[in-house]
C-alpha cells in the first residue's frame, strides 16, 4: 500500500542533524526536479527578498521563511516525518507508533512537497517554505515542473498494490494515476454530516478533513492492514469503525472515489 499525503504549511525547524544529502532522498528519479527547483529557490531567496516573498505569498511577519530558504543547503536536517506538522500529523502522531507500525509508515507513506516532489517520512530534509502553487523564476509552475519526473517515478513507487490518496487539490495535479494503477487508487474526502431541523447536511470542513485522515491512517498503520484494492480497504475502514460510501469507476483506468463520513473527531 502506498499512501500520498499532502504537506503541512507550517513546519518544524530544521534539526542538528547534517545538511541535506540530496542524493539520499527517496525516489532518487525525481533528483535532477529536485536540484532545479531547490537551486532556483535558494538563489531566489538570497538574492532578493521582496521577490521572494511576493512569488512565495508570504506575509510580511513570514520573512524569516525567506532567510531559511537561503539556508537550506547548509540547514541541518531532521526526518521529514518530524518536519512537517499541523492537524493531519498531530492525528497521525507518528512518533507514539509502535516499532512495527513506523516500519509501515517508513515504507508506506509519501509526502508530496513543491520542493522536493515526493519523500517519504523517514528522509532527512531542513525545514523549508515552498508550496506547490509557486511559479519560480526558471523553473515555472511546480505543479507543471513535477509532473513529467512523477510519471516516470511514481507507477514504481505504487508498484501492484493499493494507492490511497489522501493529497489535497494542490497537490493533485503533479502526479494523477493512469491506466493499471488508477484502477488501484482511491481518492477520500470526508464529509461532516450534521443534522439541521430533521435534515442531514453534509460538508467538507478543514479540520475534520484532515484530522480524520491522519487518524485513519495511524488505524490502518496499526492494524497492519494489507488490503490488495479499493474494494478491500472499504471493508477494512468499515471494520474499524469508520462509515464509508464507495463511488466505483464509471469506466476503466479510473480511480475510486470513497467518501468518509464523520460527525465528530475523537
Amino acid at each position: 500500500m502506498l499512501v500520498l499525503l499532502p504537506p503541512s504549511e507550517g513546519k518544524a525547524a530544521s534539526g542538528r542533524g547534517a545538511p541535506l544529502k540530496p542524493e539520499s532522498l527517496s525516489l532518487s528519479g525525481l533528483a535532477g526536479a529536485r536540484e532545479a527547483v531547490l537551486d532556483a529557490l535558494v538563489e531566489l531567496c538570497l538574492t532578493d527578498e521582496d521577490g521572494a516573498r511576493e512569488v512565495l505569498g508570504l506575509s510580511e511577519g513570514l520573512r524569516g521563511e525567506i532567510a531559511k530558504n537561503a539556508e537550506l543547503r547548509t540547514a541541518g536536517t531532521r526526518l521529514a516525518g518530524e518536519i512537517y506538522t499541523g492537524v493531519l500529523y498531530d492525528a497521525l502522531g507518528l512518533a507514539t507508533l509502535d516499532a512495527a507500525a513506523r516500519r509501515r509508515a517508513g515504507k508506506s507513506l509519501l509526502v508530496f512537497s513543491g520542493l522536493w516532489g515526493a519523500v517519504r517520512v523517514g528522509d532527512r530534509i531542513p525545514s523549508y517554505r515552498c508550496s506547490m502553487g509557486v511559479k519560480l523564476p526558471g523553473v515555472g509552475a511546480l505543479g507543471a515542473h513535477w509532473r513529467a519526473p512523477m510519471a516516470s517515478v511514481l507507477p514504481e513507487a505504487a508498484g501492484d498494490g493499493l494507492v490511497l490518496d489522501l493529497r489535497s487539490s494542490a497537490y493533485t495535479g503533479a502526479w494523477k494515476p493512469a491506466g493499471a494503477v488508477a484502477e488501484r487508487t482511491a481518492s477520500v474526502r470526508v464529509l461532516q454530516s450534521q443534522v439541521v431541523d430533521g435534515v442531514e447536511k453534509r460538508s467538507v470542513v478543514s479540520h475534520f478533513n484532515k484530522a480524520t485522515k491522519g487518524r485513519m491512517v495511524r488505524d490502518l498503520l496499526v492494524a497492519g492492514a494489507k488490503p490488495k484494492g479499493p474494494a478491500e480497504l472499504v471493508e477494512v475502514l468499515r471494520d474499524l469503525g469508520y462509515t464509508v460510501e464507495a463511488q466505483t469507476p464509471a469506466r476503466a483506468g479510473r480511480p475510486w472515489a470513497l467518501d468518509v463520513v464523520v460527525t465528530e473527531i475523537h
